[in-house]
């Protein structure tokens, strides 16, 4: 189901320490990956230095993503990030759901609150799906399909098909452990069916699904090769431009 094109986005979470790292980092990442014309790539850096690298990659072809946003476009939210303060600092792409963030109490109706309100300022979400863990009765099916109809139930056909869904098993997020391609494909199939049951076939297929967890360049061309997803959600080999650029070639079809 691969559309034409890849899509490999670093959430870097709370890294680097500086934002001279951060823009260090972000030329790195430019340098190694400027051959790479099969995939889209996208960096999400900390709030703070998003202005820095938005300088830093104007004239890349990177892309600028944000680790999450708040439903709200302002008022008493102390503390909270809003995509119309992002959107002027050139970010097209905003990570919301991450199991980090769920942990912290989001439900899927914020969750789905968030996609509205980023779909609105015409940026584009990707939202986090996953299980904690696996039971061999395959129930943790039932919680991704309830987290995909949450995002669903607030949204038409036109708008699902610019949201981008990255499955990332929280059991493999930072553990070492990884789903294996098998387990990634049957995911696909999963949630591909979920979204023609909600919709149909034709705007099933227009959805972009991405895999994170514990990606590696040591496993990414697997996981991409069966897995049959369109690109990755990289965590902390994001950190590394060399580990980083070799999962960006990986995608290739």
């Amino acid at each position: 189901m691969k559309n034409t094109k890849s899509l490999v986005v670093g959430n870097w979470k709370l890294n680097p320490g500086t934002a001279k790292e951060a823009v260090d980092l972000a030329k790195v990442i430019s340098k190694k990956t400027k051959q790479f014309t099969h995939s889209e790539i996208v960096v999400a850096p900390p709030f703070l230095f998003i202005p820095e690298v938005a300088k830093a990659i104007a004239k890349t072809g990177l892309r600028l993503g944000a680790q999450d946003t708040h439903f709200e476009e302002r008022g008493a939210c102390t503390g909270e990030i809003s995509a119309s303060l992002l959107a002027p600092y050139g970010v097209t792409h905003v990570i919301i759901g991450h199991s980090e963030r769920r942990a912290l109490g989001e439900t899927d109706g914020q969750v789905s609150s968030k996609v509205q309100a980023i779909l609105k300022k015409r940026l584009t979400p990707i939202v986090c799906i996953g299980e904690r863990e696996r039971d061999s009765q395959g129930q943790f099916f039932n919680f991704i399909e309830s987290q995909i109809r949450a995002v669903a139930s607030g949204i038409v056909a036109t708008q699902i098909q610019k949201v981008i869904f990255a499955y990332e098993p929280i059991w493999a997020i930072g553990t070492g452990a990884t789903a294996t391609p098998d387990d990634v494909k049957e995911m696909q199939l999963f949630i591909m069916s979920t979204l023609t049951r909600l919709y149909d076939r034709k705007v099933a297929s227009r959805v972009s699904l991405l895999y994170g967890g514990s990606v590696k360049a040591s496993n990414a061309a697997e996981l991409h090769r069966i897995g049959d997803m369109n690109g990755f959600l990289v965590g902390g080999a994001s950190l590394a431009g060399e580990e980083f650029a070799a999962i960006v070639a990986a995608t290739k079809v």
